[in-house]
């Protein structure tokens, strides 16, 4: 597997206060390097999402917490699970992205998508534009993004952002910057973003539609004569893992009684059972064209069970060779 990844989703932890709440989470970023994660993500939201707690649960700012852990760890690759467009300027996305791969030494990554939550845009003062504008503005940042890492002066002036040459000093640490994961599965639109623009990308899904986006992909990747190959695809979902089925379903059974709980999402996006059981659907997923894995857990206060995800899912079969940089 490329990449085995670790979402930080929520920052609400049954007896941990504010004053301790850092410490708790760079504990599980660096429980999650130890036990054979490869990445470590956060979200890039100001409100928690109704699927996972209230509205009113706290949240921590992405890129500030992962400067925090970049300076906890040492291997583990960081990046935003992920950024959307609307809330920076791209230009500044750039910089922040550049100064994160200066503070973990190469490991960031520049998670982007083209923003949805209406809630926080209303909250926040930003306009919440159509999904077509938004997807043109995705577009217009991922270009800049991509020439403020390669270049030293770069100048572009589109439709919604511009810059005049843009200075990105000190360079980034890995070479053409940190790789762009666009985050999203949308066919027309997010996905040939992708063949065009990505080193990585994330969707979501069951197997029937990981197969079926990742066909998608590569019908967009032969229009514009990419190798697909040389992008990093990777799913993002959830992961219960004890070491009995049983008390994984309990747990299970838990989430779906949470008040307003999206059954069909739970059923699309969770794994829950045993080492066994948790490999063997883990790796149902690989091999229907991912290239990586990355999962959050709804139960982070349990050290042990991110350590068993680790031995259970960092030696799952490679599938077909892909290199997630350098497109």
């Amino acid at each position: 597997m490329k990449l085995l990844g670790f979402q930080i989703p929520n920052f609400t932890f049954s007896g941990i206060p504010s004053d301790r709440l850092f410490d708790h989470v760079a504990k599980l970023a660096t429980t999650a390097e130890r036990s054979g994660f490869d990445a470590v993500f956060v979200m890039d939201h100001f409100y928690q999402l109704p699927n996972i707690g209230p509205r009113t649960d706290p949240m921590l700012e992405g890129y500030t917490v992962l400067a925090g852990i970049a300076a906890r760890t040492t291997r583990i690759r960081l990046g935003t699970l992920v950024t959307g467009v609307t809330y920076r300027n791209p230009a500044l996305l750039a910089k922040e992205a550049t100064t994160l791969d200066i503070v973990c030494a190469g490991r960031a990554i520049l998670g982007i998508g083209a923003a949805w939550n209406e809630d926080e845009h209303r909250g926040y003062g930003y306009e919440f534009r159509p999904v077509g504008e938004r997807l043109s503005r995705l577009e217009e940042a991922l270009q800049i993004c991509r020439a403020m890492f390669r270049e030293e002066a770069p100048t572009f002036a589109g439709r919604y952002y511009r810059i005049d040459g843009a200075l990105n000093f000190p360079r980034p640490i890995q070479p053409n910057g940190p790789p762009i994961m666009i985050g999203g599965g949308g066919e027309q639109r997010t996905l040939k973003l992708v063949a065009q623009y990505a080193d990585m990308c994330n969707i979501f899904g069951d197997v029937a539609i990981v197969r079926h986006k990742m066909d998608v992909l590569e019908r967009h990747c032969q229009a514009v004569g990419r190798d697909p190959t040389t992008i990093a695809k990777t799913r993002l979902g959830s992961l219960i893992i004890r070491e009995s089925d049983s008390e994984a379903r309990r747990l299970l059974d838990q989430v779906y009684r949470r008040p307003g709980i999206d059954k069909e999402r739970v059923r699309l996006s969770f794994i829950a059972g045993s080492p066994d059981h948790v490999a063997e659907e883990a790796q149902k997923l690989l091999d229907a064209g991912l290239d990586g894995l990355v999962f959050n857990m709804p139960h982070m206060e349990d050290p042990e069970a991110l350590q068993l995800a680790g031995r259970t899912l960092a030696g799952l079969r490679q599938p077909a060779a892909s290199a997630p940089g350098g497109s």
